[in-house]
């Protein structure tokens, strides 16, 4: 399953929120307004920014709202 550290007011994070729910992708949304979740994103991604997703399946963590909408879509194929 996806992991996807966000903010609600950040309108990349909203564009592949958006992008998830209309493909039903399942994920686990982890808002990084709470310190713990900024400390997993430290670990994990490696820098504080939003929004992020981590692919354990795949080992793949991306960053950017385009590179993550293009990974997910070509998965989907």
């Amino acid at each position: 399953m996806i992991d996807l550290y966000m903010q609600n007011d950040c309108p990349y994070c909203n564009k592949v929120i958006s992008f998830l729910n209309d493909n039903n992708i399942l994920f686990n949304k982890y808002d990084t307004s709470n310190d713990d979740n900024v400390l997993r994103l430290l670990t994990i991604g490696g820098k504080e920014q939003v929004p992020f997703i981590y692919d354990s399946q795949n080992d793949v963590r991306l960053y950017e709202s385009d590179d993550i909408i293009k990974y997910l879509s070509d998965k989907l194929k």
